[in-house]
């Protein structure tokens, strides 16, 4: 999905739940994957109250040339996140890389952005995905726990 479509898509759907009779007015994302990195650029995009990426790569590089879907770097969008962000990340991921991790989270950093990181060891890609054989059930149970909390924190 292009960015753009992502991004009028989420507000959207944000601005209905909004006027929602039993709403609070808060909304958050969350997004697994491609879907981590499209939280983040909806959290960079629009009002919202709470972003979640569950592994999301590209955020800080572009994917590689001659994929099948074409993701562009983050890094000149994140100056512009509008809410408090937790990313939970497995330490034996690829895509994103360690060093990926350590990029973006110095990036928020730099620029005072509210954020919390967590990889854990023994955890790749997916490791949140029960169906899979990457799936780390201590990773995930541990990684529910923290998405509850942040959500509860930021959207309650």
């Amino acid at each position: 999905m292009p960015d753009e479509r992502l991004v009028g898509d989420v507000g959207g759907a944000a601005a209905h739940l909004r006027l929602l009779p039993s709403s609070n007015r808060k909304v958050g994302v969350i997004g697994y994957c491609s879907g981590g990195r499209q939280s983040v650029l909806a959290a960079c995009s629009m009002d919202l109250n709470a972003a979640v990426d569950c592994y999301g790569a590209y955020v800080v590089s572009d994917s590689p040339q001659g994929g099948s879907v074409r993701m562009t770097s983050l890094v000149d969008r994140l100056p512009e996140l509008r809410c408090p962000l937790l990313g939970l990340f497995g330490k034996d991921d690829a895509h994103p890389g360690p060093e990926e991790v350590a990029t973006l989270d110095s990036i928020l950093t730099d620029y005072g952005k509210p954020h919390e990181f967590y990889s854990y060891d023994g955890a790749g890609h997916a490791f949140f995905a029960v169906d899979r054989p990457s799936y780390r059930v201590e990773a995930a149970n541990d990684g529910w726990e923290r998405i509850a909390a942040f959500f509860a924190k930021h959207l309650a």
